[in-house]
């Protein structure tokens, strides 16, 4: 089944700024792009006059409109749209099994429900066992061409990080970019670390160095399968998020991966995802871990 780059609109400029992104990225790697709008009749139990044919005309409207938009900027894109007759949470992920990506708006700085389906912005990247990007307007308007690096977190051993790495490294040989993977480190509390990691660490020459050979030994498949992508190595001294947004100024997509996880009120995406998504200036993908 071939894939496709799915966008949720919502007539927002967050949400517009999601589908321009999502076009340029559907252009770059070849792929389609769906627009999806939900919306569900939802009647309310008050004696008040409902309309629901004027609300379904209202979301085929919104979404003609966002349809448009992305057509008059992108007309090279192959483009669908549709309203899905569901709730925000339930339609986007419904379309996973032929997504590549889902790609959400995000109005940035401060509470969760900033994302362009409110509360439901974290469900979706929580929930999602596809790559998540959320984007970000400038000034309420779409974003403008991205520059800059493909910026991608390594934590812990090869196979965590597999799935982030491979999605950055695709997304930079689609658009001709570089990548630059960094891996954060803190210095272990006393007895943190085993015997047997210390002796390697002692047989790399130091931490550093033994913290340098891991992101190396990490990326060497992808390095190896992506031989036209310049890579550059960064490990620094720090908590992961700090680290990563620090580097983040000058990126043009800022890569983290998620662990599933589930706490009492639903999802979790975890603490560095958490950081990226309010404060990075640029858009961040949120990959699910294999």
């Amino acid at each position: 089944m071939s894939r496709e780059i799915v966008a949720g609109v919502d007539g927002s400029p967050e949400s517009l700024a999601a589908a321009d992104w999502a076009a340029r990225e559907a252009l770059h790697r070849g792929l389609p792009l769906r627009l999806a709008h939900a919306w569900r009749w939802e009647p309310l139990d008050i004696p008040l006059v409902q309309d629901r044919a004027g609300q379904e005309r209202a979301a085929e409207k919104l979404l003609r409109e966002a349809e448009s938009t992305v057509a008059r900027s992108h007309p090279d894109v192959t483009l669908t749209a549709e309203v899905l007759l569901d709730t925000p949470v339930a339609a986007l992920l419904g379309t996973e099994e032929r997504a590549e990506m889902l790609v959400i708006g995000s109005r940035g700085h401060g509470a969760l429900v900033g994302f362009l389906l409110g509360s439901y912005g974290q469900q979706i990247i929580g929930a999602a066992g596809r790559p998540v990007v959320a984007v970000r307007s400038r000034d309420g308007q779409p974003s403008e061409p991205p520059v800059g690096d493909v910026l991608v977190g390594q934590l812990g051993s090869p196979e965590d990080s597999a799935a982030a790495l491979g999605f950055a490294f695709e997304t930079a040989a689609a658009r001709g970019a570089s990548v630059r993977a960094v891996r954060a480190w803190s210095l272990p509390p006393l007895y943190a670390y085993s015997p047997a990691s210390m002796r390697l660490a002692d047989e790399a020459g130091g931490l550093v160095p033994y913290e340098e050979k891991a992101l190396h030994e990490a990326l060497a498949p992808w390095r190896e399968r992506f031989p036209e992508v310049p890579v550059t190595e960064h490990v620094e001294l720090g908590s992961a998020g700090q680290v990563l947004l620090s580097a983040s100024g000058a990126a043009q997509l800022l890569v983290v991966g998620r662990r599933a996880k589930r706490g009492a009120v639903g999802p979790r995406i975890g603490s560095v995802a958490h950081a990226a998504l309010h404060l990075a200036p640029c858009p961040v993908a949120v990959i699910p871990q294999g």
